[in-house]
């Protein structure tokens, strides 16, 4: 289910702080109808930040190519929030990603072409094209996928045996 939130963005705060506080608002949306009540609704809310700064999603492709081209060159954070409503408790943990990007100017075109900038923070995704952009990483790279696995399980670390 896709919630009808209202997000924090860049200028409401510490990143970390943002990127739970809109996982948890997910939530607690989905929680609060009649499908999401009973259920157990998990939330996730990743957000890039350079600087101190928020990159959300791009709003089109000009926007894409001036946050790609800020990027460029340079080391920035992935920041997953993610929440885990059940019950009428809401629990929330985040995870943090460093990415080192490399120039992108010889595939900034193509990329963008792509489309795959779309719906994406920071307007790419590593596990598709956007890995031509990525230099390294340091940390989880599930995290900048969109669902940090590791931080899941701290929420719920008897998951796998549950699974089993």
């Amino acid at each position: 289910m896709v919630p009808d939130v209202d997000e924090l963005g860049d200028g409401d705060g510490d990143p970390v702080r943002v990127a739970r506080e809109n996982a948890r608002r997910k939530a607690e949306a989905v929680a609060a109808t009649d499908r999401g009540a009973a259920a157990t609704v998990l939330a996730v809310d990743t957000i890039v930040v350079l600087d101190g700064t928020v990159h959300g999603k791009p709003r089109d492709i000009g926007h894409a190519r001036e946050m790609l081209t800020t990027l460029s060159g340079r080391e920035h954070e992935v920041i997953s929030g993610l929440a885990l409503s059940e019950g009428g408790a809401t629990e929330v943990v985040d995870a943090t990603t460093r990415v080192r990007f490399r120039d992108v100017q010889p595939f900034l075109d193509w990329y963008l072409a792509s489309g795959e900038w779309r719906d994406r923070a920071g307007g790419y995704a590593i596990q598709g094209r956007g890995a031509a952009l990525v230099a390294g990483i340091t940390g989880d790279y599930l995290n900048v996928v969109g669902l940090p696995v590791a931080a899941l399980l701290d929420l719920r670390p008897g998951v796998l045996d549950a699974a089993r």
